[in-house]
């Protein structure tokens, strides 16, 4: 599997499209000064306890309070209580080599035991704002780097499940082992596997120094305000999903560039080659056929290569996917088999979907009715397959005795939502036109305000192809005409893609007059 990372970044933020063989499977957007990200530390104060809940409503700044329920606490967050109130006394260094760790709390205690209101406290973002929410909050602190997660307050190794080989896990828990700071757990991540003794201490002293700069900070912090911030999305995605798969990273700003250029470097230097500038004046997602791709892929029908198609409908409480055949018939004889072949065929999209859209919480598929056992045990397993290559959290049950899938999927982020449709430049959504009989009249009266009124030079009036050849013809052509009116060249652009009325003015620096 080939992949492609295509960043484009403009005024307003970031937009990342990863590419697989050339297929769009997930899509990111990073707004500047994106505030309240995923793995972001606020000093938070505690402004409600709400028994009930066994939770607290938490203030980080946000125009709603934050949530922080008991269970995610952390067992050591009275040693993260401590620590915060004897950094803000101005004492204890930067590691915790001679700090006294609390008991851990109780399982099953009450919040209110723990915590008080006014209450100072390290917080992390779990969850980001969501619709109405406020963010969802953790007090279990952890710095992630490439190969590790550093975990204060803990003195264990933890390895991903996905490590299979036992020499394998115990090479790399020894290997911790000896490097490790005290008072310092550690999470050992899938992509550290077979990975040397220079790469995981590089990267577990990276993290470290995240924690150092995090309680340098401590102490002269607002409460409420950001302590620590998590790297960029670009960064925090390449960090994760890096490997030797990846062909290309285009970005199309110099200075992004440079930045993730550097970061390769660092984490990964025999990688740094696939970083490169994208230097076109074509805009680089439609260069790479990204937008198309988006355009195709967000809409509420999604249309299938074999002619099926799915319905993608959102409701407040769940996600629901139609699977139809569409055009695609078949002899009764064949029936079985052939909705087994649709079934599959939208799984595959079905899963694409999920990461494209980040589509989190309850997702309902009705697939196509099968009566054979067997082929709705085949289905579910290819759908599990497939469903490997989603980082976030999921579960999928097996198909009801309806025919329905039911999937539940970790939401960390807003579900990315694009609008497909677009407003009708002509009547501007009304369904009403003006009179094409005025067309010419309309234009020359903008013309004489822009070019009289606004002193613009050089401009030119982008039109469809029929009104441009219309305005061109003949020896003294409309175009001649305002030339020897307006005392200036005015330059005709035909452009297939608008309708017979719509017309823009474009600058000299080809930016288009808003009117």
């Amino acid at each position: 599997m080939v992949k492609e990372l295509i960043i484009d970044s403009t005024p307003t933020g970031v937009t990342i499209a990863l590419i697989e063989d050339k297929q769009l499977v997930e899509l990111h957007k990073e707004h500047v000064n994106n505030n309240y990200a995923v793995g972001d530390i606020y000093l938070g104060r505690i402004k409600k306890i709400m028994p009930g809940l066994n939770a607290a409503f938490v203030d980080v700044g946000y125009e709603k309070d934050a949530f922080l329920h008991y269970f995610d606490l952390g067992p050591q967050v009275q040693s993260l209580i401590k620590l915060t109130k004897i950094k803000r006394n101005g004492t204890a260094g930067t590691l915790l080599d001679n700090f006294k760790l609390e008991a851990d709390i109780n399982k099953a205690g009450k919040i209110s035991e723990v915590v008080s209101k006014n209450l100072l406290v390290p917080v992390q973002i779990a969850k980001e704002p969501i619709s109405t929410k406020g963010p969802r909050l953790s007090s279990d602190l952890s710095i992630a780097g490439r190969y590790i997660v550093l975990v204060p307050f803990s003195n264990v190794i933890s390895i991903s499940k996905k490590i299979k080989s036992n020499t394998e896990r115990n090479r790399l828990k020894k290997i911790i082992e000896s490097i490790k700071p005290k008072n310092f757990g550690v999470i050992i991540r899938t992509v550290s596997e077979g990975k040397g003794v220079a790469e995981l201490q590089k990267d577990l002293l990276d993290s470290v120094s995240k924690w150092e700069s995090f309680m340098k900070k401590l102490p002269d912090t607002e409460p409420s305000k950001r302590v620590w911030g998590e790297m960029d999305r670009t960064s925090t995605l390449i960090r994760d999903i890096l490997n030797t798969d990846f062909a290309n990273v285009y970005v199309n700003d110099q200075a992004l560039f440079e930045d993730i250029r550097s970061y390769v470097h660092e984490i990964s230097p025999e990688m740094e080659r696939i970083v490169k500038h994208y230097r076109h004046k074509e805009p680089i997602f439609d260069h790479f056929g990204v937008e198309k791709q988006i355009k195709n892929g967000f809409g509420k029908t999604v249309n299938l290569a074999g002619g099926a198609y799915l319905v993608v409908e959102h409701t407040e409480a769940l996600h629901v996917i139609d699977v139809n055949s569409g055009n695609r018939t078949a002899s009764k004889e064949n029936q079985e088999e052939n909705a087994l072949q649709v079934n599959k065929e939208a799984a595959k999209e079905i899963a694409r979907q999920l990461r494209l859209r980040d589509m989190g919480g309850i997702v309902v598929i009705d697939f196509i009715d099968m009566h054979k056992p067997a082929n709705r045990k085949v289905l579910f397993d290819h759908l599990r397959e497939l469903m490997l290559l989603d980082r976030a959290k999921h579960t999928i049950l097996p198909p009801s005795k309806f025919g329905l899938v039911q999937i539940t999927r970790q939401r960390v982020r807003p579900e990315m939502n694009i609008v497909t449709v677009e407003k009708c430049p002509t009547c501007d959504g009304t369904g009403e036109i003006k009179a094409s009989i005025v067309l010419m009249d309309d234009i020359e009266s903008n013309l004489t305000y822009i070019l009289r009124e606004q002193n613009e030079k050089n401009i030119t009036l982008c039109v469809h192809p029929y009104i441009a050849a219309y305005i061109k013809k003949g020896l003294v052509s409309l175009q001649w005409k305002w030339f020897f009116k307006f005392g200036q060249r005015v330059k005709i652009k035909a452009v297939s893609s608008y309708h017979l009325t719509e017309f823009h003015f474009l600058s000299s620096k080809d930016e288009e007059i808003k009117l």
